[in-house]
């Protein structure tokens, strides 16, 4: 079949002072194709979506679409060749309908009206010919996820989108939900149009895409039809070497370390928890499913002494009563990864071996009587760390927002692994990562697992759920449903819960 080139890139290079975030990337993309472009944090993916898209002006090099030179640093013109992107995280108006949300700013702000009754025709003929259910007069703030992106999917293809750009489009949705995902992107492509995913799964670039183009370090180190490739060869062209992919072993489960009993949440910091109950054993990987913001943050904070509970007890096992704070419970052996690891697992002006030590100020080792710092036996114990966990850096002096996701994690993980922590809290631990770190992070959790810490790991991938834990459970709406065997469960029973399934 012979192809039509819908984009070309030529040579695109972006300098951000010394450092090239893109270095001369050249790629095609057909009409009715899905091309995927993988690569780790800081590969340069963003760069290169920003400068298509006309955020950013680039060094050098052109981009040609349907042979139309395109404008760098203007967006308008971009949508107006044809050029749509929905990224990651939505931009809408949650105070608006879904018809308003897709038709403002598409007329002069000296209209009297927005042309609403037009607008609804094609909103409904668009809904129905990609397979994205909607109702136009619909608040956003009442929709769900999944909803809100079949909006702003639906704003690019209202304005007659021919290349459609999704960044992460699977990050928050059930495995039902990014099946309908999939089932528009063919419709799509069956209707004509293009689309440039990005994304970390590798399992669903496998089973949507067409191409696949790996960026490793601002460059392009190759292109792959995927019919042909599989996810091994992938992972190390990102990477640059082989992974080392963890291998789950049957450990023996030992005595109850922990319990929440008819624990609720109900104040408006944060999503509520309805009557929890969970018990954790030793030597167990609990895992915890649930689509965003269904209280799996609350759960954690509770678990970890940052909340107190408004009703119910939490009971550990060798202690009849615990103050609720972070030191008394890391005092009980309880380690936690939280969800945002550079706002709240690091200080990102301080110093690598400042944070490696930040959780230890009790221990006469690192400090002397009067609350002086020993820096010596300080830096001692933060290379031993970064040495034993893999963090790789230029010196322990390095301040640690220069570290990559990966390489903030492993310290984050190897400064509670040093400790011998009983019960790890470990939520959304690979989020972000790339093949090869999301691999070190798993493997270092299975090792703690085997030496007999409970783990309870909070994860939207539900691959990484059902590779790592012994048992998942699910949050809804702030409830958590009993554990199932993860041996005898799927993606689409566990999905099913997700939506609602059992809660009802």
């Amino acid at each position: 079949m012979i192809m039509t080139t819908l984009l070309k890139v030529e040579k695109i290079t972006k300098k951000f002072g010394d450092f090239y975030a893109n270095d001369q990337i050249s790629f095609e993309v057909n009409k009715s194709e899905v091309l995927a472009i993988l690569g780790e944090n800081g590969a340069g993916k963003t760069t290169l979506m920003n400068i298509l898209f006309g955020h950013y002006t680039p060094d050098a090099g052109n981009v040609n679409f349907e042979g139309n030179a395109i404008e760098f640093g203007n967006t308008n013109n971009a949508i107006k060749l044809g050029i749509g992107m929905v990224h990651q995280h939505f931009t809408l108006a949650e105070n608006l309908t879904v018809l308003e949300n897709i038709i403002i700013g598409r007329q002069s702000i000296f209209s009297l009206s927005l042309p609403k009754r037009q607008a609804r025709v094609k909103i409904l003929e668009l809904s129905k010919k990609f397979g994205l259910p909607i109702n136009p007069d619909e608040l956003v703030a009442n929709l769900s996820v999944s909803e809100k992106q079949r909006i702003e999917i639906l704003k690019t293809l209202f304005l007659d989108c021919k290349l459609l750009i999704l960044d992460e489009p699977t990050a928050a949705l059930t495995p039902q939900e990014t099946d309908a995902l999939f089932s528009t992107i063919r419709n799509m492509i069956e209707t004509g149009l293009s689309v440039i995913l990005i994304s970390h799964k590798l399992n669903e670039i496998l089973a949507v895409s067409d191409r696949i183009i790996v960026l490793r370090n601002g460059s392009s180190v190759g292109e792959i039809d995927t019919h042909s490739a599989d996810r091994e060869k992938i992972a190390e062209m990102i990477v640059g070497k082989k992974i080392d992919y963890p291998q789950k072993k049957k450990i023996p489960r030992k005595s109850k370390v922990l319990s929440l009993v008819d624990v609720s949440y109900d104040k408006t910091d944060a999503p509520n928890l309805s009557k929890v109950n969970l018990d954790l054993y030793g030597g167990q990987i609990l895992g915890i499913a649930g689509v965003a913001g269904n209280g799996q943050t609350t759960l954690a904070k509770i678990l970890s002494g940052h909340f107190k509970p408004t009703q119910g007890k939490i009971v550990f096992n060798e202690a009849k009563s615990v103050h609720t704070s972070p030191k008394s419970f890391m005092d009980l052996g309880v380690a936690y990864i939280p969800e945002d690891r550079n706002s709240d697992g690091i200080v990102g002006d301080m110093e690598i071996w400042e944070n490696a030590i930040m959780t230890e100020m009790d221990d006469p080792y690192l400090r002397n009587s009067l609350g002086i710092i020993n820096k010596k036996t300080s830096f001692d114990r933060s290379e031993n760390l970064c040495e034993t966990y893999d963090v790789r850096m230029q010196s322990i002096r390095q301040r640690s927002r220069l570290l990559s996701g990966g390489n903030v994690q492993k310290l984050l993980l190897g400064r509670w692994l040093m400790r011998k922590p009983k019960i790890i809290i470990a939520c959304q631990p690979t989020r972000g990562l790339d093949e090869g770190a999301i691999a070190s992070i798993q493997n270092l959790l299975l090792k703690a697992q085997q030496n007999g810490s409970a783990i309870i790991l909070i994860s939207e991938d539900l691959d990484e759920l059902l590779t790592m834990s012994d048992d998942i459970s699910v949050m809804y709406k702030g409830m958590l449903s009993d554990p199932t065997e993860t041996s005898s469960t799927d993606k689409l029973s566990i999905g099913l819960r997700m939506a609602g399934d059992g809660f009802l």
